[in-house]
């Protein structure tokens, strides 16, 4: 048994400005409540024309108030961007508006490029090296207030908020087995690393108040579409994403490619295809195969499924094929 959740980047496409992303993503989450999800994240980047949820804890906001029952959060907040007390006081604040429903998770990167780290009024010397520190001061922000406390999160204060950890290398792992905390691996754009973090986090992990036993997710690409040719042209708007970063070009999210094959070649040569290798695409029965496949080779609790799909109708329907499939693989019986 499996649970199955979303990871929405807010795309921009080609055509479009932010309030389109945002309108998106909020229709996507009813969807997606509605077919079986259980949670529904976004992830904090700047100086990124394609993705919209830099003000990732506003649009969360946004997220939850058109919704009901999916929990709702970030996948993640990049914590060396910002002071820990403020993140106790955003989330705070989203927790006594959607109580019991707001996720944390905090990654250890930037979530961009130094120029713009510099513009986000951060010293960065260092930052990076107090993520351990900065998480255990978040959850005492987050923590049952003590007499005396001098300085408390208001809101926040005593709410514990469930806070992740995340990563794409072994630093993170690490990390989340020794406090005890819920781990998530970023497979979705750098499987590299995947196999020996999972390892790396089971195996190190110590019971907290938190968690008494390993809890992993894993991120997986999904195109889904009624044929596995439609899947794959669907595809082709990540792979030209992929590709122009690799440029230094980055843009919002372009259509998909006229020549399919020709792209496909483009993003091998480029080293594309080994970064988006944790893909599941194809027709449904493909995509249910590629989702079984995943959820047995990583033994994952969770599986956080994304797929950047330029245009909204076929990207509701790749996430409901998703769903269906992932439906499905979780009603099998065990021994099957």
């Amino acid at each position: 048994m499996f649970r199955y959740s979303v990871l929405d980047l807010a795309p921009i496409p080609e055509g479009a400005g932010p309030a389109t992303a945002f309108h998106n993503a909020r229709d996507l989450a009813q969807h997606a409540e509605a077919w079986g999800y259980h949670r529904f994240w976004l992830a904090e980047h700047h100086n990124m024309p394609g993705i919209a949820s830099a003000a990732t804890a506003v649009v969360i906001g946004h997220v939850a108030a058109g919704t009901r029952t999916i929990r709702v959060g970030a996948g993640g907040i990049m914590l060396p961007n910002h002071a820990p007390l403020m993140v106790a006081e955003q989330f705070g604040t989203l927790n006594a508006l959607y109580p019991g429903r707001i996720d944390l998770g905090l990654g250890r990167a930037l979530g961009t490029d130094m120029r713009t780290a510099r513009a986000l009024r951060r010293n960065l010397q260092g930052d990076a090296d107090r993520f351990p520190h900065d998480v255990v001061e978040l959850q005492g922000w987050l923590a049952p207030v003590q007499p005396g406390q001098a300085v408390q999160a208001v809101p926040g204060g005593g709410m514990e908020i469930p806070i992740w950890l995340l990563g794409s290398s072994l630093f993170s792992a690490q990390l989340a087995a020794m406090l005890g905390l819920p781990f998530a691996f970023a497979s979705h754009f750098a499987p590299a690393m995947m196999m020996q973090a999972l390892e790396i986090y089971r195996e190190g992990f110590r019971p907290s108040a938190t968690l008494e036993k390993p809890y992993a997710m894993a991120g997986l690409n999904v195109f889904a579409a009624a044929t596995d040719a439609e899947a794959q042209r669907l595809f082709t708007s990540l792979q030209r994403q992929f590709l122009n970063l690799r440029r230094g070009t980055p843009g919002k999210l372009p259509p998909p490619a006229e020549d399919v094959g020709a792209l496909q070649q483009e993003a091998r040569l480029a080293g594309v295809e080994q970064s988006l290798a944790c893909s599941a695409v194809g027709s449904p029965e493909a995509v249910r195969q590629g989702i079984a496949r995943f959820v047995e080779q990583t033994g994952v609790d969770e599986v956080m499924i994304t797929g950047q799909i330029f245009d909204h109708p076929a990207r509701l329907r790749s996430f409901e094929l998703a769903a269906e499939a992932c439906r499905a693989l979780a009603a099998r019986p065990a021994a099957a």
